[in-house]
């Protein structure tokens, strides 16, 4: 059964850090790229981030670069969004994608609250 289980969100300050995390199981990891989206209430879903199968190329939206990282652990299974100097537009559901060809697998989501 494939699962992507999203961790690490919650409520923290302007200028804060969180760490998301994205256990996979069920399917081979290491030969998906694997994504990080985001959708707000009342907006569409957006790509946040983005790392190829060997994690040898990442890509990120204009807002995020130079405060979010993703990385991945193919040992681990494992899909990771580091975000710092975090800012109230940053507040979201955010989930995790894997993607090989015409396989597209998703998350369940994990909330990200930025607010005083």
């Amino acid at each position: 059964q494939v699962q992507l289980v999203e961790s690490g969100g919650g409520l923290v300050q302007p200028g804060g850090s969180l760490r998301l995390s994205c256990a996979a199981s069920g399917f081979t990891f290491s030969a998906y790229a694997m994504s990080w989206f985001r959708q707000a209430p009342g907006k569409e879903r957006e790509l946040v981030a983005e790392i190829t199968r060997d994690g040898g190329t990442t890509k990120y939206t204009d807002s995020v670069k130079g405060r979010f990282t993703i990385s991945r652990d193919n040992a681990e299974n494992t899909v990771y969004l580091q975000m710092h100097s975090l800012k109230p537009e940053d507040t979201a559901m955010y989930y995790c994608k894997a993607r090989w060809g015409s396989y597209v697998y998703w998350g369940q989501g994990t909330q990200v609250t930025v607010s005083s």
